[in-house]
């Protein structure tokens, strides 16, 4: 029974981009996005999993190079490493085979606070093909700890891991890989004694640290003024971090050997082209319109299906169901909302998939380093760009991610831009819009359709770049940071995992959107079947005309300030709703043209193609659907955006800014496209 079993904790701890999330997703059966790049993980993840008759949770953190936090998701790490240590068993270090210089030195600092590990080895077939051998019973006694050799796609160790996690194979050092050094140890001496800390070294990382690690505001009135003149954090941490690597040095010596490489590698004649200051731009931007054409291709087909499906579901429940009002809700109401949105699901599982393929083969990473060079002049670090291609998919996990920007400005410029990003709630819009206003023609055999998708992601990275550039000047930089990272070599994606991981985004969109549009869908119906009887002030509970209800009396009320738009009351009412989250403006219009009789046997996109003001006007002409389009690439996204940048930026401030900001540009832009264009 459930009771019966013993609990037990451990930490998933490492470098970025080692393989920490894989294993942590093979261990506990979990699904969380595994990236391959820095910054992915920006909290602590749980999970659970048992292994006779015993529950283990892991907790995966965020990955570091040091256990000295210099952003949010590194402050993450090493409160939680320090301040938790009595409530978890011990750490599984995650090493990554290829970088074993690098890795050692943040193990090494774990070890010597006195903390128990185990150490996994991972991405062994990647270091073998390289020509690296690492002689793993060497190096296990070299660094006093047990060594599980693994190959985390491929599952392979996992079991081995669960084994020593069970037979509590977790090791403390008895030796110390750093001392303190001669001009420190009075002052270390001193505080240890005051604080009755055994562990020098835990003492030494509270004075080399500058933010928050254990108690350092204790620190200050236990020291006097000749000890905090040799107290420099920086150059503490220089130290320490120049000692360790001659250490380390010393030990990758003894037991790595390697094979010389007399042909160059795949890996590096690749980035030759993929990383070049030209043709890396000119390929990135390829790969773009490839995806973009095949979003168009490959969906076309079931997205009709789908449509068709809809068409029939509501034909079906108007003859089946008894004529009334529960028939019009389902049948007008319900149906053609959940239709609306359901249909793009085909073009929102394409994309995704191809991203998650880019990043499992490595390069999203290079598109990163790409990058650098580039936004620096626009005031954002390196590592923006990896909220920025989040944001394709949803901007509020892409705010998040700003955890690992470690200047607090660059930070801000980030979540402020971030959601000018095309996420994959405006991908409906987007469809639908071009569907209806761009040809189905091709250009040197590229759809057209394809380029104008390309053109709106391109118009919401273009604006979030000159955003970041206006900010600049407004938000002072204190000083300069720089992107470090590593470039992992290519990798074969895993296409069956990486398609389950799409087909469970889409399913996450469809029901999360689901819920919003079903709610949307019931309130408009109910707007929509009552009206004013004419001549007289009662309300008729009766279905009336679409145009006679109270919810045209109530979009006709906002008309004024959508018709410099180009829009009617329909697509007014539409863009409301959708504050809500974006893709119920699809949702929004498919019920209101599934509500209007006029044409019953049409299907909704013919409606919306045909249909014309009282002047004659389409409703939807090219110069409208300009309008819509420019006016969803510039509006702030959805209220749950909104309430995750106040979350990240704890101000009110720049939370106001932002939503009156990006909507002020939207309106005034737009309307300028529709007169322009009409």
């Amino acid at each position: 029974m459930q009771s019966n079993l013993q609990n037990k904790k451990v930490l998933l701890v490492g470098n970025p981009n080692v393989g920490k999330s894989t294993i942590f997703n093979a261990l506990c059966n979990k699904n969380q996005k595994t990236g391959n790049y820095a910054g992915v993980t920006v909290a602590s993840h749980s999970g659970f999993y048992t292994y006779n008759n015993e529950e283990v949770e892991v907790i995966d953190l965020p990955g570091s190079y040091s256990i000295y936090p210099s952003s949010e998701d590194e402050a993450i790490f090493t409160k939680f490493l320090i301040e938790e240590q009595h409530n978890y068993s011990g750490v599984v270090y995650v090493l990554d085979s290829m970088n074993l210089k690098r890795g050692l030195l943040l193990f090494q600092q774990i070890q010597d606070l006195g903390i128990p590990l185990i150490l996994v080895a991972n991405q062994l077939d990647e270091a073998e093909r390289r020509g690296t051998t690492i002689n793993f019973d060497e190096l296990s006694i070299e660094l006093g700890v047990k060594i599980i050799k693994s190959n985390a796609k491929e599952k392979i160790g996992l079991e081995d891991l669960r084994e020593a996690i069970y037979q509590d194979e977790f090791q403390k050092s008895e030796k110390v890989s750093f001392e303190i050094p001669m001009e420190q140890r009075a002052v270390v001496h001193k505080i240890a004694s005051q604080t009755h800390e055994k562990n020098p070294y835990k003492v030494w990382t509270l004075l080399s640290s500058e933010t928050y690690l254990g108690k350092l505001d204790t620190l200050d009135d236990k020291l006097n003024e000749n000890d905090t003149k040799c107290i420099v954090p920086k150059r503490l941490q220089t130290q320490e971090t120049i000692r360790r690597y001659q250490n380390i040095d010393k030990t990758v010596q003894k037991v790595v050997s390697k094979t010389p490489q007399f042909k160059e590698l795949f890996t590096e004649k690749l980035d030759k082209l993929l990383v070049h200051k030209f043709w890396g731009y000119v390929f990135f931007g390829a790969i773009l319109l490839l995806i973009f054409q095949l979003v168009f291709f490959m969906a076309e087909y079931p997205m009709n299906w789908i449509d068709s499906g809809f068409v029939w579901l509501s034909e079906f429940a108007k003859n089946t169901l008894p004529e009334g009002p529960l028939n019009s809700l389902i049948s007008d109401g319900i149906i053609p909302g959940l239709g609306g949105i359901i249909i793009f699901a085909p073009q929102i599982g394409i994309l995704l998939y191809f991203l998650y393929l880019l990043e499992d083969s490595g390069y999203m990473s290079r598109v990163i380093f790409l990058m650098d060079r580039f936004l620096k002049p626009f005031g954002l670090n390196g590592k923006s760009i990896v909220p920025l291609i989040s944001g394709v998919a949803c901007a509020i996990p892409a705010i998040m991610s700003t955890r690992n920007i470690e200047n607090v400005k660059e930070r801000l410029i980030t979540i402020l831009v971030t959601p000018f990003m095309t996420c994959s709630a405006r991908l409906p819009v987007y469809s639908i819009i071009i569907a209806l206003v761009i040809p189905a023609k091709k250009f040197l055999g590229i759809d057209y359709r394809a380029i104008a998708l390309l053109v709106m992601y391109l118009l919401g990275f273009v604006t979030a770049l000159l955003s970041s550039l206006i900010l600049k000047k407004v938000i002072r930089q204190n000083y300069k940071s720089f992107l470090i990272m590593d470039l992992p070599p290519y990798k074969m994606p895993l296409f069956g995992y990486d398609f389950k991981l799409m087909l469970e985004k889409v399913w996450d969109f469809i029901t999360g959107a689901g819920k919003v549009i079903f709610a949307v869908s019931v309130i408009l119906w109910a707007l929509s079947y009552i009206g004013p009887k004419q001549n007289e002030n009662q309300i008729v509970a009766t279905d009336v005309h679409l145009d006679h209800s109270y919810l045209a009396k109530l979009g006709r009320g906002i008309e004024p300030v959508v018709a410099p738009l180009g829009y009617d009351w329909k697509m007014g009412v539409s863009v409301i709703s959708s504050f809500a989250a974006r893709e119920v403006f699809v949702g929004t219009m498919s019920t209101l043209y599934s509500l209007d009789d006029d044409v019953p046997e049409q299907k909704i996109l013919e409606k919306m193609r045909t249909d014309v003001k009282p002047n004659g006007e389409k409703v939807f002409s090219f110069a409208t659907g300009i309008s819509i389009l420019i006016y969803y690439a510039f509006a702030m996204q959805c209220i749950s955006t909104i309430a995750v940048v106040y979350r990240e930026t704890k101000s009110w401030k720049w939370t106001l800014i932002q939503l009156v900001g990006m909507t002020g540009l939207a309106y005034i832009v737009a309307m300028a496209a529709y007169q322009f264009f009409k």
